[in-house]
């Protein structure tokens, strides 16, 4: 057992410092997350609020190697294209329906997707690009995610690409994307808010 200790002056495991096992006590695998109340999905330009509980916030997930989410959508919400570089996500809808997708790595780039209702299940294998969609304009929708790593990390890829800080040349990505060099930076001079917590 090896919990997660602010502190340099520990044994470091997995990339994060171990409390001494003598202290440790049931406050460092416990968080009033209170996941049963909706988040303000008002607060992201992309209609979706994450909540995300790793070893940030469960000192005790430490070496785990897992995590949990829930995410809220407003009705045509959705949580961007994004990967996990160190977890694969199984998502779980509670309430409303989601469009879910992800897209397997190059050549082949390949698009598997599905339309979720409460209760279905869909995997997004780590380190693929995928999304979840609200396609519903009236009704929001919730969705708890597992995620097989204790902090596994959350690329946005528009964030990336075009919030990125120093900016990317616009040269590189006028030509990467094949649009004008303006294209690229109206795309840059929007606010790129992250949506999770």
């Amino acid at each position: 057992m090896c919990i997660h200790l602010n502190s340099l002056h520990a044994v470091l495991v997995n990339g994060f410092v171990c409390k001494d096992p003598k202290v440790v006590t049931a406050e460092d695998f416990f968080l009033a997350a209170k996941l049963d109340m909706p988040r303000d999905t008002k607060i992201s330009k992309v209609g979706s609020n994450v909540t995300l509980i790793n070893v940030m916030k469960i000192a005790g997930l430490n070496t785990l190697g897992i995590s949990l989410a829930r995410i809220d959508y407003a009705p045509l919400g959705e949580n961007p294209p994004h990967t996990h570089p160190r977890a694969t996500e199984i998502l779980t809808v509670l309430e409303g329906t989601l469009y879910v997708g992800f897209v397997t790595s190059n050549p082949e780039n390949k698009l598997f997707s599905k339309e979720l209702r409460k209760g279905d299940v869909f995997v997004f294998p780590q380190g693929l690009i995928h999304f979840q969609f609200n396609p519903n304009p009236y009704k929001p929708a919730v969705a708890i995610a597992a995620l097989s790593s204790q902090n596994p990390g959350a690329i946005t890829i528009a964030n990336a690409v075009f919030g990125s800080k120093p900016m990317i040349s616009d040269d590189v990505l006028a030509k990467a994307f094949q649009v004008e060099k303006k294209t690229v930076d109206w795309l840059q001079a929007q606010f790129w808010a992250d949506n999770h917590n």
